[in-house]
């Protein structure tokens, strides 16, 4: 299982080519293999960014997020209490609590992380791919 930052479910979706060739290489074999996942939290991320305007995918947002899970079989995980006390751990600094929870849910599930973010990939506790 592979677990995708919230931009990369943007971009997945949107943009493919502002991901990396590693983490577009990454993601194909995840999803022939039905492995992708993502954060709960994820979803109330790109909710949140439609409802702000700061993203338009040209759709309402919960036909959205039900087509991008849908067109990957991406996996939604839920942020259970085991990660919730992960999150609010001394091994992560991350000042953002939805990327804190991101970070936990790979840990926890002890896959990698799909990223852009320059904190997340320098976190020792989890593997990145970008």
């Amino acid at each position: 299982m592979i677990v995708l930052d919230t931009h990369v479910l943007i971009y997945d979706a949107l943009t493919p080519a502002r991901l990396s060739a590693r983490a577009r290489k990454a993601i194909a074999l995840a999803y022939e293999k039905r492995e992708l996942a993502c954060s709960d939290i994820s979803l109330w991320e790109i909710a949140m960014l439609i409802a702000h305007k700061r993203l338009d995918p040209a759709m309402d947002a919960r036909q959205f997020l039900d087509d991008m899970i849908a067109a990957r079989h991406v996996r939604v995980l839920p942020i259970t209490a085991e990660i919730a006390v992960l999150s609010q751990s001394d091994l992560y600094s991350h000042g953002d609590p939805a990327d804190r929870l991101i970070a936990a849910t790979a840990q926890f599930h002890h896959a990698p992380l799909i990223t852009f973010d320059a904190k997340l990939r320098k976190l020792k506790e989890i593997m990145t791919i970008w």
